[in-house]
């Protein structure tokens, strides 16, 4: 048989009577939701705002860092560039100097031809020519018309009156 259920040792409260100084309980329990949600907003914005200036801080260093590794490898490649410029003058200045050598060899096997066949050299020429403008300028001048001689003044003009005694 089921047992009567027991009394407890404690007394039951009385039932509150409704004063007029306590808040009333069916607006303050959505004011409280607010509050909380109002508090969980702010103390989540507080910690993002911490947690952003320290992601943000470290974006910095990496950025930093990766900036350093970008110029290190700009410098290296634009040192080995210069090295390859360098020895590939250095291949054509070589090259250079062997068409230079050729070229020389070229011309003194030309001039050498046009001598054996009589032809003058240039600097021959040269001197020709100053010559026949020199035969020029005398045969020119040696040609020309002579110049009129000047009247001569007349006799009387040139003396001084005598003063009157």
């Amino acid at each position: 048989m089921a047992t009567p259920p027991r009394k407890s040792a404690r007394p039951r409260p009385a039932p509150a009577e409704p004063d007029a100084a306590a808040p009333d309980t069916l607006h303050t329990a959505p004011d409280n939701i607010w509050l909380a949600g109002l508090g969980a907003l702010a103390s989540a914005q507080a910690n993002a705002q911490a947690e952003g200036t320290k992601a943000f801080e470290a974006l910095v260093q990496q950025g930093l860092q990766m900036q350093a590794r970008t110029q290190a490898l700009a410098k290296e490649q634009w040192n080995e560039a210069a090295q390859r410029m360098g020895a590939f003058t250095a291949e054509t200045a070589g090259a250079a100097g062997s068409w230079d050598r050729l070229g020389g060899i070229f011309e003194g096997r030309v001039a050498r031809a046009l001598a054996s066949m009589g032809m003058p050299a240039a600097s021959e020429l040269a001197e020709l020519r100053q010559r026949v403008q020199a035969l020029e300028q005398a045969l020119a001048a040696l040609q020309a018309p002579p110049a009129k001689p000047k009247p001569a003044a007349p006799r009387g003009a040139g003396r001084k009156p005598k003063p009157a005694p």
